[in-house]
This record gives structure tokens, sequence and C-alpha cells, in this order.
């Protein structure tokens, strides 16, 4: 079903079903020879959440497609580029709060587990924010299984479309603490003026010293969510439904480091070839990825204005 205004969703359905996705993702890379990431409850929440393709494929029952190069890449997606991505973001909350970021907003959490599997420096607060169906299946699973928060983790049930900041200050954010921010996965399923508002909003919260990763996808979107349905064309024949050129929002958007920028962020884009090779891995050479090689990995940082400079 095509995206609207009001549209709905949880962890078996539209937009909320690519976070049961990228956790499968998540537990397939976990088992790699030499594993770039290491979560352990990925697998276990995909078989909570109960979508059958994606339980089959983290128990081991289905081998995805893997006889043409469009299918090898579909694979890969499914396991190297989320590998790498969810790499990223493991460091770079590990790089923020090193040097001093005590608050961590994860947007759009989904099934994300780094509040229960990351290290966190004492005096770190970890802020998850979603739908609230997603966040409550989340916290009630991990709670079944056992898993306890590694920090202070403080998860707020709203849906980004509506006043999320203010639920996220009555949750016990401080805007005046430096905080890293994710944007992981996001911003395609935003249409373009919300995703600059989401970059109005995080500006307005963040205090001096603060940090923000997120992705930059160029183009008008459609393409992309053309190629992604081309790529899981076989899937659906082993019950993967989802349509996600559906999901994604086109339109033009302006440049995410630009309008970082603009809102005073230092902010820098890194090719998503050369975050593989950071980790000495080698983006796969497939045409069916070109849409993805030409996105980007996008960090930015707060200034800090010292006394006597303008």
């Amino acid at each position: 079903m095509a995206r609207s205004e009001s549209d709905t969703w949880d962890l078996t359905s539209g937009v909320g079903v690519t976070a049961t996705m990228v956790a499968a993702a998540r537990a397939l890379a976990s088992r790699e020879p030499e594993p770039l990431i290491d979560d352990p409850f990925a697998a276990p929440l995909v078989r909570a959440v109960g979508v059958e393709f994606f339980t089959r494929l983290v128990d081991g029952d289905l081998e995805l497609p893997a006889d043409t190069a469009e299918e090898r890449a579909a694979a890969q997606v499914l396991t190297e580029v989320m590998a790498v991505r969810t790499r990223f973001f493991d460091d770079f909350f590990t790089d923020a709060t090193r040097v001093g970021a005590r608050q961590a907003v994860i947007l759009a959490s989904g099934l994300d587990a780094r509040a229960y599997r990351l290290t966190w420096p004492d005096g770190t607060v970890v802020y998850e924010i979603d739908q609230p169906e997603v966040i409550a299946f989340k916290t009630r699973t991990l709670a079944e299984l056992g898993a306890p928060p590694t920090a202070p983790h403080r998860p707020v049930a709203v849906d980004l479309r509506d006043d999320w900041p203010a639920a996220l200050t009555a949750a016990g954010f401080d805007p005046t603490v430096a905080t890293a921010w994710s944007a992981e996965g996001l911003l395609r399923y935003l249409p373009p003026d919300a995703q600059d508002r989401l970059f109005d909003h995080i500006t307005d919260l963040s205090a001096p010293g603060s940090r923000l990763a997120t992705e930059d996808h160029p183009g008008p979107g459609a393409g992309l969510g053309e190629k992604a349905d081309e790529l899981g064309r076989r899937w659906r024949e082993h019950g993967f439904e989802v349509q996600l050129s559906e999901l994604f929002h086109p339109g033009e958007r302006t440049p995410v480091v630009d309008y970082l920028r603009g809102r005073g962020w230092d902010a820098r884009a890194r090719p998503r070839a050369e975050v593989f090779a950071g980790y000495g891995r080698e983006f796969p050479d497939s045409a069916a990825l070109a849409a993805m090689r030409d996105s980007s990995a996008v960090t930015a940082v707060r200034p800090v204005v010292r006394a006597g400079m303008r």
C-alpha cells in the first residue's frame, strides 16, 4: 500500500516490516566467518515478530536465491551492506560518547538493540523514539529474554510526524547536554519537507558538542525504490510480499550536508564505498547496487563556541 500522511504500521506491515528485515540482516551478518558486528538480540526479535520469511532466514531454513548477479546483489544488501551500515552507526555512538556526549537519541529505532548490546560510558542516557506499538513490542520482548539495557534507557513512544521533541523532553531529555543522534535508514521514508523539519528539530535540541550520524541518498528516490523492488523480486517466491518502492517518499531533497551546514553544523559525507574500505570490505561490484553505491554516510558536529571567539 502506498504511503499517505496518516498511514500506520507495526513490525509486520508497511514501513515497520523494514525494521524486521534489517534485524534479520543483522542476525545473518553476525554469523559471518569474520563478522563486523555482533547482535545477539536480532534473531530472537525477528522470531518474536513472526514474519515467516524472515524467521526462516534467521533459522537457516531458507537460502536466498543467488543464481544471477541480481540475486547475489540482493543477498549482499541483506548481509554485507547492512553489516557495514550497522558497524558505522555502532562506531559513531562509541566515538561520540567517548568524547563527551552523555545522551544518545536513536530516531525510528525499530528493532535496533544498541541500548542493550553496546557498552555505554557511565552517565550516558539512551533514548529510543518510535511508534508506540514498536516500542512496546521491543521493550517487552527483550525483557522476556532477560536482556537488561546497558545504560539508563528511556523509550519514547511517539510518531515522528507528531510533536516528538515535546515527548522526548517530557521523558527527561536535556537540550543543554551534548547529544549523539542517529537517523539510520530513515530519511527515504520521510517526505522531503519532513526530512528538513527533522533536522530543524534536532538542531534546536542540540547543545554545542552534539553529534549526528545519518545517510544521504541523492536523487528523487523513485529509482532507489524501483531497484529495491527488483532486488526483492525473487524473494517474493518465498513469501516476501513488501513492495519497497511504495514505502519511499519521492521528490527532490536538499543534500543533507548542505542543509546541516546551513543550520550551523560541521558536516561531512563519506561515499559508501569509502566506508566499506575503512572496514576492510569492498563494496559489491554490481550494477543492481549502483543507487546504493552513490549514497553516503553523513556525520556532523555542533561546534563548541569558545570564549573570545566569534
